[in-house]
């Protein structure tokens, strides 16, 4: 009898947690001795073990945000930073220099007037444009006299070399060209010379 009722005890107790109830129950002629173990304990452990693989995941999917941002494309290029830079203040680019945390641009404007116009490497946006006392205009337009390739250009052939850091005209001598600098993923510099025609990338003899 004893036994009887210690079991229906458990039952009810299982039905109205809501979880299952296995229930051993021994009894004697005046002692009874129940071992109950109940689902809810296995059901929290569940729960916790859940929420820590829900914790795990959302940090792998963190880290993997970081990691994407970081290395999403949108890092303004040295061709677009001198598109951008000729937008603003038409004329010829001469010169693009990513320093100081932005796009350096030289453009020689009409009348022989320099330019140093400054470019956001984030995001293209003009950041400042001033007027220089360049004196060798002269010299540059001859150089360019029968050029094909602009410095824009030359940039773009360029970055198949790596990503460019810089251009520059070279108008000196017979090895006239665009003397541009690219940097390798791993942090390595070069140099390469980009005929001024043809637009052939070469490596700059100096850098040999």
């Amino acid at each position: 009898m004893k036994r009887n009722i210690v079991i229906a005890v458990v039952t009810a107790a299982a039905l109205v947690g809501g979880g299952t109830a296995t229930a051993l129950a021994v009894a004697g002629d005046d002692d009874s001795t129940s071992v109950t173990r109940t689902d809810d304990d296995r059901d929290d452990r569940n729960d916790r073990d859940d929420r820590d693989d829900r914790d795990d995941r959302d940090d792998r999917s963190g880290e993997d945000d970081d990691a994407g941002r970081a290395a999403a494309p949108g890092d303004v290029t040295a061709a677009e930073a001198v598109a951008a830079a000729l937008k603003h203040t038409p004329g010829t680019a001469v010169s693009a220099e990513l320093d100081d945390g932005s796009w350096e641009i030289d453009v020689l404007a009409e009348g022989d007037t320099w330019h140093s116009v400054r470019i956001a490497p984030d995001s293209g946006k003009v950041l400042g444009a001033q007027r220089d006392d360049e004196d060798d205009a002269a010299e540059v337009r001859a150089a360019l006299k029968n050029a094909s390739v602009t410095a824009e250009q030359a940039a773009k052939a360029a970055e198949s070399k790596g990503t460019v850091v810089s251009v520059d005209l070279d108008d000196d001598g017979d090895d006239r060209g665009w003397d541009t600098e690219t940097r390798a993923s791993g942090g390595d510099e070069r140099e390469w010379k980009v005929d001024l025609r043809s637009g052939a990338v070469t490596t700059d003899r100096d850098d040999d």
